[in-house]
C-alpha cells in the first residue's frame, strides 16, 4: 500500500524538468508520506517524473519503486496482487519472463508487458498503477474493478498529472478562484460524498473503478472500461450457492493474509467482519483483532466484538473514542479526505486504524459484503411495496397524489408515496441527505439533479429486478464514493494497509449469481441470508444472525454538546455563504439542539463541507502533518535531487 505520483509533459521534445517544477513535484509527493513512510523515491527524466512513497509489505528489502521492466517500462503501483505468484510462474513458463525481485510489483509490470490490457482481469487484488512506455511515449494507467485503490487525474496544457490523492495535484491545477465544481457540491449535499469520477475541483477527476487510461503527448487521454459488475441471478440450489460462497471467501481470506509484516483484522458486531476474522483465525490462529466504540450508551460494539473474539480464540484490542478526541482530530480527518465525506463512521475508523497501526501493518476488513450480498435493510423495500407496485398505472398516480396531500405523520402516507414512486426516483443510494426541495432551499446556486449520477445505472439494469438494481446503484456510487474512500484514507492516515477480502474476483462471482430469494427470502426480515447460511459453523451463532451496526457514531448527541457549539461557530464564521444559506443551516442545528427534530445528518453534512472549505480553500485552519517513522528496510530512503535531474538508465 503506497502513494504514487506521476507527471508527463505534453511536449514530445521535452527535456529535463525545470528546477521549480521538479521541486514542486517532490513537495507534492511529500504531502502523501503517510501512505508510505518506509521509502521515498523519485525518478526524473526527459519530460516526465515518477514518484513513490512505499509502505513495504511484500519483498520488503527489494521491489523498490519506481521500477523498470524489460528496458521499456517505468512503473509505479499502489496495491496488492494476491495471485502474483501464480502469474509469475505462468509468465516464466509461457514467455520466459525474468524477474529481479520476489514481489508483486514486478509481476504486474511483466503481466502488462506481455499481455497488455488483457492482464487486467487476471489480476486478483486491488490496484492503481501508472506504466510509462519509453519506446512510444505512451502512458497507461488503470484502477481495480471496484475502486479499492484511488487514482486522481489532472490534464493541463503542460501535460498529464496522476496521483493517489488529490492534494498532490492541487498545486498544479488551475488557480483556486472559480475552480470549485458546484454540480459536484450539489451531489455531495444529496449523497454525503462526491460520486466518482468527480471531485469538488472541476479540473481534477478520479479514474473510475474498472477503467483504464491511455495518454500520448498531443493525443490526450482515452479512457475505456475493462470491468463492469453484473448481478445476474442463476438457477442455483441453496446448498450449492452457500458452498460456493464459503469456498470463495475462505480462499480469498487466505490470500489476503499473505505479507512479510504483521497482519490483524478489524472486528465489529456483524457477520461481515466476523466471517473475515473467523476465516483468518482458521488460517492463522491467534491473529489479532481490533474494535472501536464510544462511551455513550448504545454506541459501542466493543462487548459484542470481545465476545466474538473470545469464541474464536483470538486476542482483541478495543479503542474507546472521546468527544475531546473527535474535536482534536476532526480537521486532520477532513484534510486527509481531499473532498468532504459526511459519513460520521469514518471517525471511529480513523481511531481504530491508529490503534491497529501500533501493532500491525496490514488489517483485513469486511467492506463490500453488504453491496454484494444484499446487506442493507432498504433492499427489502421493493418486496414490501410489491402489492402497490402491481396496481394499474392510473390508480398509482391517484394514490401518489393522495400521499402528497396527506399531512406529515399520517399512518400509511410514506408507504403510499414510496409504493407509487418509480424506483429511479425514490432510490439514489444508501445516504440521502437533502432531497431536491431541501437542496433548493439551502443552495445559492443551481446544480444538476441527482439523476445525472444514477439514471444511466438504472438503464443498465433494466432487465433485472429492483433489488439487484439497487445493489448495482450502490456498487457504482455508495461503495466507491463513501465506503472505500473512508477505508483507504483512514487506514492510510496511519500507514496501515487495509485489505477487503469480500471484494475479490471469486467472491464477487459467487455473489453475482444469487437470486433475490437467496439473498432476501420471504418470511424473514434478515439481510444477506445466503452469506449468513454460508457462514454456518464458521461464525459463532450468536453473531451469525445479528443485524449489523457498523461502528455506530453518536452524531445526534455530539451536536447537542460541545461539538455542537463548535459546529455552530464553524457555520457562523464560514466563508461559504455565497454557496450555501448558512443561517438556514444554523436554524437546522438549533432545531436539533432544542429536540424539535433530528437534523443531525443534514447539519453534519453542511459542517463537514464548511470545515473542508476552511482547510483547503480559505486556509483559515492549518493541519500539521504528523511525524512518521519509517520501518527499517535495508533500502536507503532517497529522493533524487531536482537540481540534478536524474534520468533513468535503460
Amino acid at each position: 500500500m503506497c502513494g504514487l505520483s506521476a507527471y508527463f509533459s505534453s511536449r514530445s521534445d521535452a527535456g529535463p524538468l525545470d528546477a521549480a517544477t521538479a521541486a514542486a513535484f517532490a513537495t507534492a509527493l511529500e504531502s502523501m508520506r503517510h501512505r508510505g513512510p518506509d521509502d521515498t523515491q523519485i525518478r526524473y527524466g526527459d519530460g516526465y517524473a515518477l514518484g513513490f512513497n512505499r509502505l513495504a509489505i511484500v519483498d520488503r528489502e527489494h521491489s523498490v519503486q519506481p521500477l523498470t521492466y524489460a528496458d521499456r517500462w517505468s512503473v509505479v503501483f499502489n496495491g496488492e496482487i494476491y495471485n502474483y505468484q501464480e502469474l509469475r510462474a505462468e509468465l516464466i513458463r509461457d514467455h520466459g519472463a525474468r524477474f529481479a525481485t520476489e514481489g508483486d510489483s514486478e509481476v504486474l509490470a511483466a503481466a502488462f508487458h506481455y499481455w497488455g490490457e488483457a492482464a487486467l482481469p487476471r489480476l486478483r487484488g486491488m490496484f492503481a498503477f501508472v506504466a510509462y512506455d519509453h519506446r512510444t511515449g505512451t502512458v497507461h494507467a488503470a484502477r481495480d474493478a471496484f475502486g479499492i485503490k484511488p487514482l486522481y487525474v489532472l490534464e493541463t496544457a503542460d501535460g498529464l498529472w496522476l496521483a493517489s490523492e488529490k492534494k498532490a495535484l492541487d498545486p498544479f491545477a488551475a488557480p483556486a478562484g472559480g475552480a470549485l465544481d458546484t454540480d459536484s457540491l450539489g451531489h455531495y449535499l444529496t449523497f454525503q460524498y462526491v460520486p466518482d469520477p468527480r471531485t469538488l475541483h472541476r479540473h481534477i477527476r478520479r479514474l473510475a473503478p474498472g477503467h483504464r487510461l491511455v495518454w500520448t503527448p498531443g493525443g490526450g487521454v482515452r479512457e475505456t472500461r475493462w470491468f463492469r459488475p453484473s448481478l445476474r441471478p442463476l438457477r442455483l440450489q441453496p446448498e450449492v450457492a452457500h458452498q460456493a460462497i464459503r469456498d470463495a471467501l475462505r480462499t480469498s481470506v487466505r490470500k489476503h493474509l499473505n505479507a512479510d509484516v504483521p497482519v490483524g483484522t478489524f472486528l465489529s458486531s456483524g457477520v461481515d467482519s466476523s466471517a473475515v476474522a473467523a476465516l483468518a483465525a482458521e488460517a492463522r490462529p491467534g491473529i489479532h483483532a481490533f474494535t472501536c466504540g464510544f462511551a455513550a450508551d448504545g454506541y459501542s460494539e466493543i462487548e459484542i466484538a470481545q465476545d466474538t473474539a473470545r469464541q474464536l480464540g483470538i486476542p482483541i484490542t478495543p479503542t474507546v473514542v472521546s468527544d475531546e478526541q473527535v474535536l482534536a482530530e476532526l480537521p486532520r480527518i477532513v484534510q486527509l479526505l481531499d473532498d468532504p465525506v459526511a459519513d460520521p463512521s469514518l471517525i471511529p475508523l480513523y481511531f481504530l486504524a491508529r490503534t491497529a497501526s501500533r501493532q500491525v501493518t496490514v488489517v483485513l476488513s469486511g467492506e463490500g459484503a453488504d453491496e454484494l450480498f444484499g446487506g442493507y435493510t432498504i433492499y427489502r423495500e421493493p418486496l414490501s411495496l410489491a402489492t402497490v407496485d402491481k396496481l394499474p398505472p392510473s390508480l398509482k398516480r391517484g394514490l401518489n397524489h393522495l400521499a402528497h396531500v396527506l399531512p406529515e405523520g399520517v399512518r400509511g402516507r410514506s408507504f403510499l408515496e414510496r409504493g407509487t414512486t418509480p424506483i429511479e426516483q425514490r432510490y439514489y443510494g444508501n445516504a440521502r441527505i437533502f432531497d431536491p426541495e431541501e437542496k433548493a432551499r439551502i443552495m445559492r446556486f443551481t446544480a444538476e439533479p441527482h439523476t445525472a449520477i444514477t439514471s444511466h445505472l438504472y438503464a443498465e439494469t433494466a432487465d433485472v429486478d429492483e433489488v439487484a438494481s439497487m445493489q448495482y446503484v450502490d456498487l457504482h456510487t455508495w461503495l466507491t464514493g463513501d465506503i472505500l474512500v473512508k477505508a483507504d484514507r483512514m487506514s492510510m492516515a496511519h500507514s496501515l494497509e487495509l485489505r477487503v477480502p469480500f471484494l475479490d474476483q471469486q467472491v464477487y462471482a459467487a455473489a453475482a449469481g444469487l437470486s433475490t430469494e437467496l439473498k432476501l427470502p420471504h418470511g424473514t426480515r434478515s439481510t444477506k441470508v445466503a452469506l449468513r447460511e454460508a457462514m454456518r459453523g464458521i461464525v459463532p451463532e450468536s453473531v451469525r444472525d445479528r443485524a449489523k451496526l457498523g461502528f455506530p457514531t453518536p452524531t445526534r448527541l455530539w451536536l447537542r454538546g460541545q461539538i455542537g457549539d463548535w459546529v455552530d461557530y464553524l457555520l457562523s464564521t464560514s466563508q461559504t455563504g455565497h454557496l450555501l444559506d448558512l443561517e438556514y443551516a444554523r436554524g437546522l442545528l438549533a432545531e436539533h439542539r432544542a429536540g424539535a427534530a433530528d437534523r443531525s445528518r443534514k447539519v453534519w453534512t453542511v459542517a463537514m463541507f464548511c470545515l473542508w472549505h476552511a482547510i483547503h480553500v480559505e486556509r483559515t485552519i492549518a493541519v500539521p502533518s504528523p511525524a512518521l517513522t519509517p520501518r527499517p528496510l535495508g533500502v536507503p530512503r532517497s529522493i533524487a535531487s531536482p537540481a540534478e535531474q536524474v534520468t533513468a538508465a535503460f
